[in-house]
């Protein structure tokens, strides 16, 4: 075996591990890959069955229903509104009106089985998930201002945020 076809050998070799190690590196990555949907997103495209995702929105007022260690709400982001069940301990911030970014899975029947809970941080922190869902569902424009009240979101049609 000459010295050019050893090099030859090797440097195949090489490029032979590193793509394998990148492919099972993409594998992994995949399985773990966590995607944000508003209530909307959900209505136009159904995320496949089993797969993790965030759901993210306000809690819909009237919607909180407490029995022992789990808790049933309605996420919104004001054009849609998903049920989702959750069974722990939730954050000292979650309320009505707040917002909340979920992570768990869709359930066959429609409701959304929450495996955590994440609550806002304070009256004007808005997860960014959140804000671009708002705003891609008409309920807020940046440019007219700050985002309204939180309390109000799931109240408001996108026609009388625009101030028409």
């Amino acid at each position: 075996m000459t010295r050019k076809r050893r090099r030859l050998y090797i440097l195949l070799l090489c490029a032979l591990g590193i793509g394998s190690a990148t492919a099972l590196t993409l594998t992994a990555f995949q399985d773990n890959l966590v995607f944000f949907r508003s209530p909307s997103d959900i209505v136009a495209e159904a995320p496949p069955p089993g797969r993790a995702f965030r759901l993210g929105g306000l809690v819909e007022a009237g919607s909180i229903e407490r029995g022992g260690a789990t808790v049933r709400f309605r996420v919104t982001d004001g054009a849609h509104t998903i049920p989702v069940v959750f069974s722990g301990v939730l954050p000292d911030l979650f309320r009505e009106g707040q917002g909340v970014v979920t992570q768990g899975v869709m359930r066959p029947d429609g409701t959304f089985a929450a495996r955590e809970v994440l609550a806002r941080h304070d009256e004007t922190y808005m997860p960014p998930e959140v804000a671009e869902a708002l705003k891609r569902s008409g309920h807020w424009n940046p440019s007219q201002g700050a985002a309204p009240p939180a309390a109000g979101w799931n109240t408001m049609s996108p026609e009388r945020r625009s101030g028409s």
